[in-house]
């Protein structure tokens, strides 16, 4: 059996998410800020969930810089670690289950494991997608997200940006991955409906028709006759009907020839006689 295409297109962008995924949760690229005052123009700081970066003319990269503004105790961060790590592993668990349930070592695909793996796998889009919404929506608030004062400008950083393609190629791979419960109920539809057996009768007399007299007769023997016979009503009648005689009258005289041949012997007749028959 062809692996359906829904299933086929879940795998395929399923993976692509999770790698996406882990790319934004790990790289300290969440925000960028440039634009300091005491520092040379070049100067970008980048900002992620578990780091931040100081680079300068596309040469120098110094990563590990002290954060003295509390920015990795905002609520936002917080939150994004623990979003984006539980949205990793249930994306985990959602392409274990769609590749055991999609084909692995079976001959057809289980439509009922590979649609609750796409349901996880859903679920962990909307895990990643969650974080990444609330980040750029709080970015340019410096009371929720500690930055240094204006006139440093704040942009979202490249780390924002996988996030969300991770997060949506994770929704439309669980979506397709989802519509396998399909195939459940097709598979639901075909299988025969077990109907109740009727109920016999617990009566065994046996009713037997006996045809009318219009119908045609037919030869019985005695035996099944007796053994067929209905008690207490009138026998059926059995054999072919008979035609009734008919009278046969001869016009001539038969003892015509009898009387002349006894008068006199010689004589001979041409009717017909006991004594010629």
């Amino acid at each position: 059996m062809r692996t359906p295409a829904a299933m086929t297109l879940g795998l395929v962008l399923a993976p692509c998410g999770l790698l996406l995924c882990l790319v934004c949760t790990l790289t300290p690229g969440w925000r960028q800020a440039t634009g300091f005052l005491d520092q040379p123009v070049d100067v970008m700081l980048t900002q992620g969930l578990w780091d931040t970066c100081r680079e300068q003319s596309s040469s120098e990269r110094q990563c590990g810089v002290t954060d003295e503004l509390g920015y990795y105790t905002a609520e936002p961060v917080l939150a994004a670690r623990a979003l984006t790590v539980t949205g990793l592993a249930t994306t985990a668990v959602g392409l274990v289950m769609a590749s055991l349930g999609v084909r692995c070592w079976h001959k057809t695909p289980r439509a009922g494991l590979a649609g609750a793996s796409g349901l996880v796998l859903f679920a962990a889009g909307l895990l990643g997608l969650i974080p990444v919404s609330w980040y750029t929506h709080v970015l340019q608030n410096r009371t929720a997200l500690p930055a240094p004062p204006s006139p440093v400008q704040l942009k979202v950083g490249y780390s924002v940006v996988l996030g969300f393609l991770g997060s949506c190629l994770l929704l439309v791979g669980g979506f397709s991955l989802a519509l396998s419960f399909a195939l459940v109920c097709e598979e639901c539809a075909r299988r025969p409906k077990a109907y109740p057996s009727p109920r016999r009768s617990s009566l065994s007399t046996v009713q037997i028709q006996w045809p009318d007299v219009s119908t045609t007769p037919t030869i019985w023997s005695q035996r099944s006759q007796g053994r067929l016979q209905p008690q207490g009503g009138p026998k059926p009648r059995v054999g072919f009907r008979m035609p009734r005689p008919v009278a046969y009258t001869n016009p001539e005289d038969v003892l015509k020839g009898e009387l002349s041949s006894s008068q006199h012997p010689s004589s001979i007749t041409t009717l017909p006689c006991d004594s010629d028959l």
